[in-house]
């Protein structure tokens, strides 16, 4: 099914199933302990050994040897796969580095060796006997030294003009020119990177924990040189991935190479501490805004300059992404530069560009509304735009900013704050609140799926699309059963698994709407199959309460199947609407904080937020992912940071203890409040991404709050006690 025209009515609008609040029919499976993630897949794997992985001590350099003998003769060792010994290796295009170092080191933890023992504990005895003689190089691993010769980077829309920027920011009465940096994070979720894997003859099979199975297929043939034939992935349920899941990193690679040498199934899983250094992270930036505005808060001139850095070959992190499209101003410029660091690979986290992007533009947007005396949703509702600033020519398919701003301004109660900072206060705790907008691109992937009825009317799904701790069993089931005319406990769903057609996978926010999309589209299919077998016409028959009706004739579903049952399977593919539409979600995040008059301590007392996402495929997984993203709004704003030690060119904090995220105690009462919207140039569903919105801005609300509260301006992130407090001093 081509998806080329605006969508019209169509049997999802009935609303039966779709858009009610459900809860997650896989949850009970998570409570109980009883879902199968990758690395507890004992049922098909018997017999498995453990793997594992040596990472690299130095982050650049060349191996001059690998001395595997005292770890050969350790108990329960059964192989142990080195670049010397397992065989020759390709490096996939999604890769920035090798999931083998050999001779050369890249980064810092890159896998070197990994050693298969009966035991893991065996395994990880052996794995400390590995020794490892290198030849050290010099390294680049600091972004604000390597930024002065950083180019911009390559691709589409790495810079863009509009206009005269520096002739109109001269000419503007009220400027702002501030520089703000954001530092690398990491996704830190909940489940390791894992992977058992299992030859037979020529063929593998990987349990693994991954967020795009036909990306993991494709990848693995690239790096094992076999034919995607060969490979089957299987990822039915993933303990959060936030993007570090989008590729296969070593634990698949090397369990693939280790059951290889070791002739049985091998499981591996990376120890937390080794997934900073040895999978990928959000690369830290530098951000320099100027706003030119009139004296009444019109932007006359917008520019935002990034800085980011990777390995060689790597790619940027696109700060300027929202900028390019989020306010009006007729002179413009963006630029995208990226220096090359000896760094692990740096990639997509949970809303790449946008996410530290709004970081800084909207803190700027704060300053900029304080310079001009102007309350910031004012200012913020002042500058909207229903075109591409860009491309004036190209309007957005939807857009609902400025409600999102009014409603949330009346429901949080903005009326009440203090436009002087530090007025507000509440015993010892100074109180403040602050805005910003919410912005995140909507992106479309092609997506298919098989649906099938049987003999007794059970409706079964399947596709490659992976839930994630998103919600994707669930909107997926409600798709099949509003198209289907079937309760939703007459629906079985089953995902993850390479043998299924090819969804778009868990990612940049384009899963849910994808893939549902792509059901739909099999279900039409399935509907015209079910109509001509019983004579009816395809365009006229409803499918309601278990019935397949047309004229005065109506029959069961399930008599319709036939006792051989009855299938359909297709795919949506995105014509040209994205690229005549501007296509994004909205939203606008308010914050009350608090800060220690005297300790600098910051606590977020309250969050709220109004969102414009399209139709809501389900609420309820809908606000979890949303409050999921504010809460890592939290993280960003006061406390992710993980530390560069210049010398090593390693990040030192690589675990929990040290590399703090938000505990309950940090995320106080969440308001979430989605806009009853439909956008029908973005696919059948009439939806739009939501997981990645609740992210974008949240940090920069909570910044700006602190602001508010204490007069202290923060440009670099995160937002310590100990920057408040030398920022308290001079107060």
């Amino acid at each position: 099914m081509k998806f080329e025209t605006p969508a019209g009515t169509n049997p999802i609008d009935q609303r039966r199933v779709i858009g009610k609040p459900t809860p997650r029919i896989d949850g009970p499976l998570k409570v109980t302990g009883t879902a199968p993630y990758a690395f507890e897949r004992n049922d098909v794997a018997p017999g498995h050994a453990y793997g594992v992985i040596v990472g690299s001590a130095v982050a650049k350099g060349r191996i001059a040897r690998i001395d595997t003998a005292d770890a050969a003769r350790a108990p329960g060792v059964i192989a142990i796969v080195t670049h010397e010994n397992a065989g020759k290796l390709g490096k996939a295009k999604a890769h920035t580095a090798t999931m083998l170092a050999g001779p050369m080191v890249e980064h810092y933890d890159q896998a070197v060796a990994i050693v298969v023992a009966e035991t893991f504990e065996q395994a990880r005895d052996a794995a400390k006997r590995v020794r490892v003689d290198y030849a050290r190089a010099k390294g680049r691993y600091d972004l604000a030294a390597a930024k002065a010769g950083a180019p911009i980077a390559p691709g589409d829309k790495m810079k863009t003009a509009v206009g005269d920027f520096a002739r109109a920011f001269a000419a503007a009465p009220v400027t702002v020119d501030a520089t703000y940096t954001t530092p690398d994070q990491s996704h830190t979720m909940m489940e390791p990177h894992a992977t058992i894997a299992a030859w037979d003859g020529d063929t593998v099979t990987l349990w693994t924990s991954n967020q795009m199975i036909a990306w993991a297929v494709r990848d693995m043939s690239e790096t094992l040189l076999i034919p995607k034939e060969k490979i089957r992935v299987v990822s039915p349920y993933v303990g959060g991935g936030f993007g570090g899941k989008l590729w296969v990193r070593s634990d698949a690679v090397m369990a693939a190479l280790a059951a290889r040498a070791a002739k049985r199934p091998v499981k591996v899983a990376l120890a937390r501490a080794q997934i900073m250094n040895n999978t990928t992270h959000r690369p830290a930036t530098i951000q320099r805004i100027r706003l030119g505005a009139d004296r009444t808060g019109k932007i006359t001139a917008i520019a935002h300059q990034t800085w980011s850095g990777d390995l060689p070959g790597g790619g940027p992190e696109t700060a300027a992404n929202q900028t390019q499209l989020l306010y009006a101003g007729a002179n413009r410029l963006t630029e995208t530069r990226l220096a090359v660091l000896d760094l692990p690979e740096a990639n997509a986290m949970r809303a790449p560009g946008e996410a530290p992007g709004m970081m800084a533009l909207e803190v700027a947007m704060d300053e900029l509304a304080e310079k001009l005396g102007m309350d910031p949703v004012r200012l913020r509702i002042l500058n909207d735009t229903q075109v591409d600033p860009e491309k004036p020519e190209r309007p957005f398919s939807d857009r609902h900013l400025v409600r999102c701003l009014e409603e949330g301004a009346q429901r949080f109660g903005w009326a009440r704050r203090s436009a002087t900072p530090g007025k507000m206060r509440d015993g010892r705790w100074l109180v403040g609140m602050g805005v910003a907008a919410a912005f995140r691109n909507n992106m479309n992937m092609k997506s298919g799926a098989r649906v099938g009825v049987d003999r007794k009317g059970m409706v079964t799904v399947a596709t490659d699309m992976t839930d994630i701790g998103t919600g994707s069993y669930t909107i997926i089931a409600q798709t099949a059963a509003e198209m289907m005319g079937v309760p939703l406990d007459k629906v079985i769903v089953l995902l993850g698994d390479s043998r299924f057609p090819e969804s778009a996978g868990s990612g940049g926010q384009w899963g849910g709407n994808s893939s549902t999309a792509g059901v739909y589209a099999a279900c039409v299919d399935l509907r015209r199959r079910i109509a001509q077998k019983l004579g009816f016409d395809a365009d006229r028959a409803t499918f309601a309460d278990g019935k397949v009706s047309d004229g005065g004739r109506s029959v069961d579903l399930a008599k319709a199947a036939g006792d051989d049952g009855i299938s359909g399977e297709d795919t949506i593919e995105f014509g040209r609407l994205n690229d005549d539409y501007a296509q994004a979600t909205f939203g606008a995040h308010f914050v009350e904080a608090g800060v220690d008059a005297h300790t600098g301590e910051i606590r977020v007392r309250r969050m709220s937020g109004v969102y414009d996402a399209g139709r809501i495929l389900n609420p309820v997984s809908a606000r979890s992912q949303v409050i999921g993203g504010m809460s890592m709004g939290i993280g960003a704003a006061l406390m992710e940071d993980a530390v560069v030690d210049p010398r090593f060119g390693y990040f030192v904090n690589h675990d929990l203890a040290e590399y703090h995220v938000p505990v309950h105690l940090d995320v106080p009462h969440q308001e979430v409040v989605f806009l009853d919207t439909l956008d029908d140039k973005t696919s059948p569903m009439k939806a739009k991404g939501v997981g990645e919105l609740g992210m974008c801005g949240a940090a920069a609300a909570v910044a700006n709050a602190v602001y508010n509260a204490c007069g202290v301006r923060i440009r670099d992130y995160p937002l310590t006690l100990d920057k408040v407090l030398k920022g308290l001093a001079r107060v």
